[in-house]
């Protein structure tokens, strides 16, 4: 088994003194010096399991005073079902009010963008064709707490009215029922999580620390006849939100 690299194994050490309330909530760390002399690694080790407890959640970092013990955060279930699309109600909204907090979203649409190899490949497209993109912000409280980008194929609701997702009589009323609007039936998701760092961008935008880990989750929703009608990239933070999948049982 190959070696656990130095600063996660430091960054183990720190979560250990942390639970044996050595350091407790408020509590502000010994210097980056003391703790790596102590530990037997350079500063550099440290920072890094440092920076690591922060973005998850664990350590908050000070501008100018130092590192402390971050206070316990209650995170925000999501729950990933297609069982939860239902007619006139937002499964996010549901979810931000079982958790105490109002949910809601900021989006924009630009109509007529040349689908980008990758997109155009999980929608089964040809690059460059035209498609709709949607940008969403979700948010809990007034906070973004989850990010998504969807793409649909502009041949599929050209002329209609639900090609603008957020706009028209049908704005916000979600993939499935805007779909079955204009005669496609959509018969199911596939979701591919990853978890990964966030980039600039979206750590400016969730309000976390730049190479704070995320789950990216690839989803793309498919027609009754197999088509690719939509493909999103959802951004969700790790310290922020828990994924929980909810999985249908037929009988």
């Amino acid at each position: 088994m190959p070696e656990q690299p130095p600063y996660l194994r430091i960054a183990d050490e720190l979560r250990r003194r942390i639970a044996e309330l050595e350091w407790t909530p408020g509590d502000r760390l010994p210097s980056r010096a003391q703790i790596a002399e102590e530990c037997g690694v350079g500063e550099n080790v440290v920072r890094r399991a440092q920076e690591l407890l922060i973005s998850q959640g664990a350590l908050e970092g000070r501008a100018g005073s130092g590192t402390y013990v971050a206070a316990p955060r209650q995170r925000v279930r999501v729950v990933r079902s297609s069982a939860r699309e239902q007619p006139g109600g937002s499964p996010f909204r549901a979810d931000m009010k079982a958790a105490g907090k109002l949910g809601d979203w900021e989006s924009r649409t630009e109509a007529k963008l040349p689908a980008p190899a990758e997109i155009a490949a999980r929608l089964g497209i040809d690059e460059g064709d035209l498609c709709v993109r949607t940008v969403y912000e979700f948010l809990a409280d007034g906070k973004p707490v989850q990010l998504s980008t969807s793409w649909e194929p502009y041949d599929l609701t050209a002329g209609t009215v639900v090609i603008l997702p957020e706009g028209g009589p049908h704005a916000g009323a979600g993939v499935v029922n805007r779909m079955a609007e204009i005669g496609v039936t959509v018969s199911h998701a596939v979701e591919q999580p990853e978890p990964r760092q966030a980039n600039a961008e979206e750590a400016s935008l969730l309000g976390i620390q730049k190479g704070g880990l995320v789950t990216h989750i690839r989803r793309t929703y498919y027609s009754d006849k197999g088509r690719p009608v939509e493909t999103a990239d959802i951004v969700v933070p790790a310290a922020l939100c828990e994924i929980v999948y909810e999985i249908p049982i037929s009988r």
